[in-house]
């Protein structure tokens, strides 16, 4: 088993050593951009982690693929803030700010293309499934980010929908970076398949933690502006619950306040605050937090049945480093 220090420096050292061509420069610098601002790799890491399951030492079969992982959810990132209209990213401006929107859109489809070329130098024995794997999660992700937009326009979204749809936004690129990794050290199949589950379950836990932190988490600590979801209108799994839980007079209230202006700073600060209140009134956040845990348990069961001991510590604290912000 591969240690942990040893992980952390070759995702380190993958990421301050990766290239991309270098001309035109307006294509290719916002991809620098992305990879130089950071965050915290987790699919990477989450790759090679599951790999050190089943290898003694880290073999470049897996540095490109792991790498390609953190390429596409960087493209996924660039279209998002896009659609989003975000003007910050962890804490610096979005490509679309800094730049401009067309760049962006090109920008973010060269790294796309940059990710499939990195997951196509998994090894042959393990290429064409690790390769099924990527273009079906990639599929996914744009599925899922489809329902994003028309839950957008939609006040009947029930939970139900609400959590499939992310885990095809979030949860199978978090699963598919457990599965590749596992697939690349040659596991058995049933080991892959937990943990993907495993994975998956992450992911939800972790999307649920991001919405809860859009509304309630330090601005400084969250990397982007609080009450985006909320300025946006989206149906984040708050707005979800909220619905779910109110009387009639409080559904009515909260669909008034997702409808408020946010023409000036005033205007934007009132509809936070008038809808955060609403949610605090419901109870929501408690839930927020119960359901990230619940979902965390329903991961490491998963993990549980692949491996003990120490491998399944390794799991247990990777998650732990992923709803930790969110206790």
């Amino acid at each position: 088993m591969i240690r942990q220090e040893k992980i952390d420096k070759a995702i380190d050292t993958l990421f301050k050593e990766i290239q991309f061509t270098s001309e035109p420069p307006g294509l290719y610098d916002p991809l620098r951009y992305m990879i130089a601002i950071g965050g915290k790799r987790l699919r990477p890491r989450l790759c090679l982690i599951t790999y050190s399951l089943y290898k003694d030492k880290i073999r470049p079969e897996i540095l490109e693929p792991a790498a390609g992982l953190e390429v596409y959810h960087s493209f996924t990132l660039i279209h998002d803030d896009i659609m989003d209209r975000s003007p910050l990213r962890r804490g610096v401006d979005t490509v679309w700010k800094k730049w401009d929107t067309d760049t962006a859109i090109l920008s973010g489809d060269m790294m796309c293309i940059d990710s499939y070329s990195r997951i196509s130098k998994a090894p042959k024995k393990s290429a064409a499934k690790v390769l099924a794997l990527f273009s079906r999660t990639a599929a996914q992700v744009c599925e899922g980010q489809q329902y994003d937009m028309e839950f957008e326009r939609r006040d009947d979204v029930t939970m139900e929908e609400y959590m499939n749809m992310i885990g095809l936004k979030t949860g199978v690129l978090i699963a598919c970076a457990a599965k590749m990794g596992a697939l690349i050290a040659g596991a058995p199949d049933s080991d892959c398949d937990f943990l993907y589950g495993y994975g998956y379950n992450l992911g939800l836990a972790f999307q649920v933690a991001d919405d809860y932190l859009d509304a309630f988490g330090d601005e400084k600590v969250f990397g982007k502006p609080i009450g985006g979801d909320i300025l946006n209108s989206k149906k984040s799994w708050l707005t979800i619950r909220s619905l779910e839980k109110a009387s009639p007079d409080q559904r009515a209230d909260l669909l008034l306040a997702m409808a408020m202006p946010v023409g000036s700073d005033e205007e934007k600060a009132a509809k936070i605050a008038k809808v955060k209140g609403l949610y605090e009134a419901l109870g929501v956040p408690d839930d927020a937090r119960q359901t990230i845990l619940d979902l965390n348990a329903r991961a490491l069961e998963a993990a549980a049945k692949v491996c003990k001991g120490v491998r399944y510590e390794r799991l247990r604290r990777f998650a732990d480093s992923l709803i930790g912000r969110a206790k």
